[in-house]
Order: C-alpha cells, then structure tokens, then sequence
C-alpha cells in the first residue's frame, strides 16, 4: 500500500515526465490568436475549440464542441461510473486583445524564459486550463472514483453573453455534484490557496451624443455642448476616482460588511500591498494597507472606467468640438448585489445626469 509520500513522488515524478508535452501544448493553444474581443479573429477561435475538443479526445475524454448563438463552448468529460460523485471544472480559452508594441515578446508566439511562460493566456486562463487537464487525466488513470466533466468557455473576455443560454440548452448534460472555477491565482508561490468566492461583473458602455459631426471650435465653441467634458463630468459624479467609492444613491445597500476573521485570512494568504504592486507593475495604489487592499480587491464592490472614446487622437491639436463620446465601464458585483438591479440603479442616476443613451 501506498504511503502518502510516494504518492506525492509519484504525482511529483508525473508532473516532471509530461512537462514538455504540456508546455508544447500550451504553446500551440498560445499562438492561436482567439482574441474574443475581435470579430476578425472567429477563424482562431473557432479552431481553439476543436483543438481543445481533439485534446480531451486524445486523452480518453469524451469531447464536444457546442455551437452557441455566439462562440462555441468545449465540453468533455472522464466518466468513472454514475454511481460516483462527479466535479465539474470551468475555464476559459478567450483571451483579451494584445499589442505587440506593448509587449516585449510576441503575444501570439509563446516564448519560455528562465522558466516563465511569456505569451497572452498563458496564465490567464490556456495555462491552467490544461494544467487541471492534466492533472485529472492523472486522476482518471489512477481509478480515482469520481467523474471530472469540463467546461471550455471562448466567450469569457467579453462577458460571457451566450452561456447562460448554453446552461439552460445543456442542463441535462452539465448535472454535478460540485464546480470549481479553475481561472484563479495564488498570492504566494511559497503559500498555496484555494479561492472560495468571486466578484461578479455587469459591464455598461455609456454614449454621449450632441451632434452629428465634428465641429470647428472657434465658431461653436461656448455654445455648442462637448460631450468628452461632460462624460468626465459625470464619472465625477458617479464615484470617487481617488477612493474608488461609488457615489449612487443604494449601490451599498446589500453590501455585507466584512468579517474581520475573514480579512485575517485574506492577510494570512500571503497578500501584501508591496508584492502586489511588484507583481501588476503598478507605481501607485488607493492604500498601502494589506487589511484594506485586500477588502478592496476580494470583498468589496467597484466601479472602473476601462476607457473613453471620442474626439480627436491623432498628434498634434485639431481644434474640434466632438459630437459623441463613449466611455466603457464596469462593476464588480459582491454576494446579495443584483446585476440587473444595479445596472439599473447606474442607468437612473446617469439619465438624471442628461445623458440617456446605453
């Protein structure tokens, strides 16, 4: 028999022996632009499926690619026995647009440097998509009695706007006895851990219109409206960019506060402010302490701008008024915040502002 020693040799031995095919592998799906973001890159996408569903096939896992009204989503399974409990693991093969002028190796072109995975979706989420692949095709061959189903979303980045459909269309298909969410991180290489919770996301596009063209303005300007101004002047109004706190009317009502034990453990996870401006490169943040930084990133709503559009961009000053402006924004929801009810309190407030169009 078995003592849990070796098996964590042989796990460990397991992991060693299939590193090469699991990093050629990953590199195949890296390269594979399936940027959801851009209707353009469909073919990629399309192709990340059936690689995924040819890659659960290979490893005895029954596979499927299911059309949706938007992406398709891969679904596959390691079947021991329906007398067994049965997991089933999510994640996502989408991935954010990249420009390789901010990049300082190819996004598409999945490079390994002194053991870092360098290329969009290594971590997030390609990379440990096939790390749980792998390791419960392990799992599976060693007999372990449970059933591992898997869901491969490519609509992820963009919101996810066929997958409820795709739920309710397969709900026969996806019976579970648990999910986990395997689109997550760990705080500290030397501290392993297990997230039990995430934010959810409504995401809004506001649209400011005053015109129908541009306009010159040393004739307009004063009179006719500048839409830019004025999108700034209501995300003002909206929260507090030096805080982050949201300025509207009821968006804290069914905020719970946060458990003291809870924040303990959040610190105890391995979480410092330092670190984490280290790890995202950022020179600044809202607070320096861990308590609060890690209430604001784990247990705490927000509302972020993610960019503004309209008006001229090019070099130089072209002296116009614009006629419309966008701006892309989103809110991270907690437990007890209704995304349709706090769209709607978003949607009140900015129609009270003057501006009506979502």
């Amino acid at each position: 028999m078995q003592t849990e020693q070796t098996e964590v040799q042989d796990v460990l031995t397991f992991a060693d022996k299939t590193r090469s095919d699991y990093e050629k592998t990953l590199k195949a799906f890296v390269d594979l632009a399936s940027v959801s973001m851009e209707p353009e890159r469909r073919p990629e996408i399309d192709a990340t499926a059936e690689m995924g569903a040819k890659l659960l096939k290979s490893m005895g896992a029954a596979a499927e690619v299911v059309k949706t009204a938007g992406y398709p989503i891969v679904m596959g399974e390691f079947h021991r026995g329906s007398q067994y409990p049965t997991v089933t693991v999510y994640n996502h093969l989408d991935v954010q647009p990249a420009l390789a002028s901010e990049w300082n190796s190819p996004p598409f072109d999945m490079q390994i440097e002194n053991g870092v995975y360098r290329g969009r979706g290594t971590t997030d989420d390609k990379g440990p998509a096939l790390a749980v692949l792998n390791a419960a095709h392990y799992a599976h061959n060693q007999g372990l009695p449970i059933n591992i189903k898997f869901i491969w979303e490519l609509e992820e980045e963009i919101g996810s706007p066929s997958f409820d459909q795709f739920l309710k269309d397969n709900l026969g298909k996806l019976s579970t006895s648990s999910v986990v969410v395997s689109d997550t991180i760990w705080v500290s290489r030397e501290r392993p851990a297990i997230p039990y919770g995430l934010r959810g996301l409504q995401a809004v596009l506001i649209r400011l219109k005053t015109g129908v063209k541009d306009v010159h303005s040393g004739t307009t300007g004063g009179l006719a409206r500048n839409p830019i101004g004025e999108m700034a002047q209501l995300l003002n109004s909206i929260y507090d960019a030096k805080t982050g706190e949201v300025k509207i009317p009821g968006f804290y009502d069914k905020v719970k506060p946060v458990d003291q034990d809870e924040l303990d453990n959040f610190v105890a996870s391995g979480f410092t402010v330092a670190n984490f401006k280290c790890a995202h490169e950022l020179t600044h943040t809202r607070t320096e302490d861990a308590r609060d930084g890690a209430r604001r990133i784990w247990a705490h709503p927000t509302f972020e701008v993610h960019g503004i559009t309209g008006g001229y961009a090019g070099p130089g000053v072209k002296t116009i008024v614009p006629y419309q402006c966008e701006a892309k924004v989103s809110m991270r929801l907690v437990p007890d915040q209704d995304p349709e009810a706090t769209f709607n309190l978003l949607k009140e407030f900015v129609e009270k502002q003057g501006i009506s169009r979502f």
